[in-house]
């Protein structure tokens, strides 16, 4: 190598010597200034053996107590014969009394086991025991017939460990509860059973863990694993959702899992898998199960009386709190009372449309549930206290309790038929954004006849402007606004009269009647004039 290479080589070398150098001495330097040091914890990586565990130890310790159920109902089929039932071409009528030809043979072949002339209805569902002697919980849906609103004909239940898994244990209904989804059967077993153990559903956190087991499509004994996605769910919109408050999971739930159990990593059940939401038939990520202190009040009802009691006054209301409606009436609490039933607890008390209850027997009633949760703990034939306000004026009541299933049963009726067209229209459009027009008299009277008003009265919408405050409120068209304002409206004119004297920031509430199916019913909506 001559000299001019030479040079570049050895300049570039102790440069990155003296770059060593500099760069120990720095670093040695920092260090003795100021040691370093941390309390942090290392970070692991998480065993997913233990969690797998965790998994296993639960699906053996309450796997034993879910069981699968088969039900079936008889079906009747009508076999027609020649000339009867039907005007066939060049056929009398008469007939000639001769029986269908194969009618006889469809008898034969066709009954599966069921009266003559029947096919079966089966059906698939889960359970779990919860007494060792054989008293299993499931869905009321599971034993009512798909087609109507009866029980199946007959039941089997397989057990986890049965020897003869084709066999099954003969079962009998001990009584159902169709407002909590819920039902009691009972199976008899020569030998003890192995029950499972209620958890404490109010102690559930959303994140924990949950297992979801039952026979989903038929297939006994699956497990399937996710976590509490969220608490208090109402899936079920008006009274057929009251009681219905569900645990909402990610777990896998599909049909055949209804009635097996959602438990806990310490193996107890909190919840009974009930429902799923779904847009294909089928597990799409969001089930809900019917949390275990629900299941412990309905099975104790059950299995002592064979049918829960539950106490009602008579009124309608809306669950939750409004407080755009409790604004509108001049107060910050309460349950607003939308309709009074003929005849109940409430009317003989002297309750009315618009009065709002504040508490019963000193218990502060802030919302519709813990109304209707104080209510219907009361046994029929008790006495209550309620509290209330009229017109803003503080007034109490005593009323007795009736029973729920009477009170329930006599309101829930056919719904009235549809309302002709209205003889008289007006599109006007002002600061609310509504379309409204006369009802016709007979109209007004029918409404007025169905909620029990002192006069008929009423207007029907024809629209909301989208976007508008109507349409912000939630009135739509076929709503009848009765009152505005507690102002009763009669008509278009009425309406116009006192939509003009309103003004910018002005609370504005409205006494609405909707057809339901079972009738019409009231509310009230009401919010600020932006």
């Amino acid at each position: 190598m001559n000299k001019r290479g030479l040079l570049p080589a050895l300049v570039i070398a102790v440069t990155l010597g003296a770059g060593i150098l500099i760069g120990t001495i720095v670093s040695r330097g920092v260090r003795a200034d100021k040691p370093f040091h941390s309390d942090a914890r290392l970070l692991g990586t998480p065993s997913p053996t233990a969690l797998s565990e965790s998994f296993a130890r639960v699906a053996d310790t309450i796997g034993p107590a879910v069981v699968n159920i088969k039900t079936e109902s008889d079906i009747r089929v009508t076999h027609h014969k020649p000339g009867v039932g039907h005007s066939n071409p060049g056929d009398d009528g008469e007939g000639d009394g001769d029986d269908e030809p194969f009618e006889g043979f469809f008898d034969h072949f066709f009954h599966f086991g069921g009266p003559p002339g029947s096919i079966p209805e089966t059906s698939l569902g889960s359970g779990v025991i919860l007494d060792s002697s054989g008293y299993i919980l499931t869905n009321c849906h599971v034993i009512m017939r798909d087609s109507s609103n009866q029980t199946v004909d007959r039941m089997r239940v397989f057990l986890a460990d049965d020897d003869d898994t084709s066999k099954g244990h003969p079962a009998r209904i001990v009584g159902y509860d169709r407002w909590t989804d819920l039902a009691v059967i009972k199976i008899d077993s020569s030998k003890p059973l192995t029950a499972a153990t209620l958890g404490n559903s109010d102690t559930v956190r959303v994140g924990d863990w949950a297992l979801a087991i039952g026979s989903p499509f038929g297939l006994n004994s699956t497990v399937t694993a996710g976590i509490i996605s969220a608490k208090g769910r109402g899936i079920e919109p008006g009274r057929e959702g009251e009681f219905k408050h569900f645990i909402q999971t990610d777990a896998a739930i599909n049909p055949g899992n209804s009635g097996g159990p959602l438990v806990n990593l310490g193996g107890q059940v909190i919840g009974i898998n009930t429902a799923i939401a779904t847009q294909r038939d089928a597990y799409d990520g969001v089930g809900f199960a019917i949390p275990s202190n629900t299941v412990r009040e309905i099975y104790n009802e059950l299995v002592s009386n064979g049918q829960v009691r539950r106490g009602a006054i008579g009124v309608t209301f809306v669950n939750g709190r409004n407080e755009a409606v409790l604004q509108a009436m001049g107060t910050d609490h309460g349950v607003v009372i939308e309709s009074v039933g003929a005849d109940t607890p409430a009317e003989h008390a002297g309750l009315r449309l618009g009065d709002i209850i504040t508490a019963v027997n000193s218990k502060p009633t802030p919302t519709g549930d813990d109304l209707l949760t104080i209510i219907s703990e009361a046994a029929p034939g008790s006495h209550l206290k309620v509290s209330y306000l009229r017109d803003g004026q503080p007034s109490q009541g005593e009323l007795t309790v009736g029973d729920w299933n009477k009170i329930v049963g006599e309101n829930d009726g056919p719904a009235p038929k549809p309302a002709a067209t209205p003889a008289s229209i007006d599109n006007s459009k002002g600061q609310l954004g509504l379309s409204v027009k006369n009802l016709t008299s007979d109209q007004a009277k029918a409404i007025a006849r169905d909620l029990r008003l002192s006069s008929p009265e009423g207007i029907v919408v024809t629209d909301a402007r989208l976007g508008s405050f109507a349409d912000d409120v939630g009135l739509s068209r076929f709503d009848v606004i009765l009152t505005m304002n507690h102002q009763p409206v009669f008509s278009v004119e009425d309406f116009n009269r006192i939509q003009s004297g309103l003004k910018s920031g002005q609370s504005v509430l409205f006494l609405v009647a909707r057809e339901s199916d079972s009738g019409f019913t009231t509310q009230f909506v009401a919010d600020k004039l932006p």
